[in-house]
């Protein structure tokens, strides 16, 4: 394997996961007036963008146990913010549905989300920006592992979805 030139790249996975952790501190900051963990806000975004999503699928997408996910649902569920409705092509599986209550939150978030990635973008001419975006996407693709990519579908919602 060649060892990496010392021309910054080698930094590269401490600044994104850095990027990434302010962010998300960034977030969880504006967003704290509506009660949710950034482990809710998370599942919420989630079941919004997918409606009917299984809890099986929700923990592969948010990275964590089932069992883990399970109790979040739970929590949301009996918050009002979730619901869940059997699965009509099999009754063993619970599909996740939002409330209007999520809906509206989405909404909240998605204004929380628009602040913080503008932010995060300060200083950057709009060509800069598409240029970071268009890298990030790149650098997911190039990771993807056979999941789908990010390339297309993203740049189509635009900047800040």
């Amino acid at each position: 394997m060649p060892l990496m030139k010392l021309d910054g790249t080698e930094r590269l996975g401490f600044l994104i996961h850095d990027a990434a952790r302010l962010m998300r501190k960034r977030f969880e900051t504006l967003a704290s007036g509506h009660g949710l963990s950034s482990a809710q806000w998370r599942l919420l975004v989630r079941v919004v963008k997918d409606e009917g999503v299984t809890q099986a699928r929700l923990a592969e997408v948010l990275e964590v146990e089932p069992i883990s996910v399970s109790r979040l649902v739970d929590r949301m569920e009996e918050g009002g913010w979730i619901e869940r409705r059997q699965d009509p092509s099999d009754r063993r599986v619970r599909l996740i549905f939002p409330t209007d209550k999520s809906r509206q939150a989405f909404e909240a978030i998605r204004g929380f989300a628009g602040e913080v990635f503008e932010q995060a973008l300060t200083g950057l001419s709009p060509e800069e920006r598409q240029t970071v975006l268009r890298g990030l996407m790149t650098i997911v693709d190039n990771l993807s592992d056979g999941e789908a990519p990010c390339q297309q579908q993203t740049m189509d919602k635009g900047a800040a979805a």
